[in-house]
């Protein structure tokens, strides 16, 4: 499902982030921003049909699209592909500190089991936007693994930080690079032979 994009999507949903963490990912807080807009509430209905879901599917599309903005600003393809994947994962974490209770309610809300297939798109469309701004030109079969390798460690490392209250939250720096650390390692693994077959000469 391809998402909206609009200019006018993109203020609501940043109007609405600050009365988040106070009210969730609700009609209420979504009119809060649109009032700070000076705008009819129930434009919602129209910016955002599905609801509030919706909305949280907007913001993660807004964040992914900052993220690769901030990534080529920084000119990140000089790095190795794992830095470049590793800065590009702590930029996402870095732009969104201010936001943490509204991820958490965004993780809420995506966690129901109505909503799990916007869960889904979610994840997909950030791991793709990732690789997107680490620089991935692959067109093969490579997409796909390196697409579904990322989501574990993004996700993993989202659940660690949202615990992590450290100033510029070193732990979590670390736990990425041991997740990416140990991707390495299993990707320089050998695969076994099949038992009853010769390893190639």
């Amino acid at each position: 499902m391809e998402i909206e994009r609009s200019e006018e999507r993109d203020a609501a949903i940043r109007a609405a982030l600050p009365h988040v963490a106070a009210l969730g990912w609700t009609r209420a807080a979504l009119s809060a921003g649109l009032r700070d807009l000076g705008l009819e509430p129930l434009e919602q209905d129209w910016l955002f049909p599905r609801g509030p879901v919706e909305a949280v599917e907007a913001w993660c599309d807004l964040a992914d699209r900052e993220m690769e903005e901030a990534a080529r600003q920084e000119d990140i393809v000089s790095l190795r592909i794992p830095d470049r994947i590793r800065r590009v994962l702590m930029l996402r974490l870095e732009r969104n500190e201010p936001h943490k209770e509204a991820i958490r309610r965004a993780l809420a809300l995506q966690s129901l089991p109505w909503n799990v297939p916007s869960a889904l798109r979610t994840v997909a469309r950030t791991a793709d936007s990732m690789w997107a701004a680490a620089g991935d030109t692959s067109a093969d079969l490579s997409w796909y693994t390196r697409r579904a390798t990322l989501v574990p460690i993004y996700g993993a490392t989202l659940a660690f930080w949202l615990q992590d209250d450290e100033p510029g939250f070193p732990a979590t720096r670390a736990f990425l690079d041991r997740r990416l650390a140990d991707l390495a390692r299993l990707q320089r693994r050998p695969a076994k032979p099949r038992q009853g077959t010769a390893p190639a000469a």
